[in-house]
């Protein structure tokens, strides 16, 4: 779980946005600007980014607050499943990304494994839907995020590195590489091969 501490910047700043998206008042205006600068300051004091990365990190962001959507895709050949490893921190991840709008779920998840790995796939399933933030994932984000996985068919293609992956490869279950802990975790690998296994099993989720 990510700390409380967090959630509640995470709130304020959402209830700041919200605001802004309608606030009319001249008054009104200046009281949210302090309301997200508060949660800044508090997302910047409780870690190791500076105040103004955290702005940053939200100066494109308007509107009326939502998650942000990381789609991410299950590919299996042999009973392996599909890893992709990431150059950012070397650990190692289920392929995907950003959902990109004017994308289908469907296809940002088959366009990121593909870029990402070099693997052409078909997405089939939805099996589980989570909330970053109750599954255990570090660094935690400053923004609220869901995961979508998809169950998805091999097509074609060959092992190919990217501008974010240095390797990609298929491993058992029992013999799963260090994962990069903010991408995917042990139990999300473990889902993915109960639904592989079952794929009439339902949905997961929060």
């Amino acid at each position: 779980m990510e700390p409380k501490w967090l959630e509640w910047a995470k709130s304020l700043q959402a209830e700041a946005q919200n605001g802004l998206t309608f606030a009319t008042n001249e008054f009104e205006v200046e009281r949210y600007k302090h309301i997200m600068d508060i949660a800044f300051e508090m997302m910047a004091s409780n870690s190791d980014a500076d105040l103004a990365h955290v702005k940053d990190l939200f100066k494109d962001v308007e509107g009326y607050a939502t998650p942000r959507v990381d789609v991410r895709g299950a590919v299996f050949k042999d009973d392996k499943i599909l890893l992709v490893k990431e150059k950012s921190d070397g650990g190692w991840t289920l392929p995907g990304g950003w959902a990109d709008p004017n994308e289908t779920p469907s296809r940002s998840v088959e366009r990121e494994v593909l870029e990402e790995s070099g693997y052409e796939v078909r997405a089939v399933k939805v099996f589980a839907v989570f909330d970053r933030a109750k599954q255990g994932h570090t660094p935690p984000f400053p923004y609220h995020v869901y995961k979508l996985f998809f169950l998805c068919e091999l097509k074609g293609g060959k092992k190919t590195a990217s501008i974010e992956t240095d390797d990609a490869d298929f491993f058992e279950e029992g013999n799963i590489p260090a994962l990069s802990r903010a991408r995917t975790s042990s139990r999300q690998i473990k889902v993915c091969f109960e639904h592989h296994r079952a794929p009439g099993l339902p949905a997961d989720f929060d």
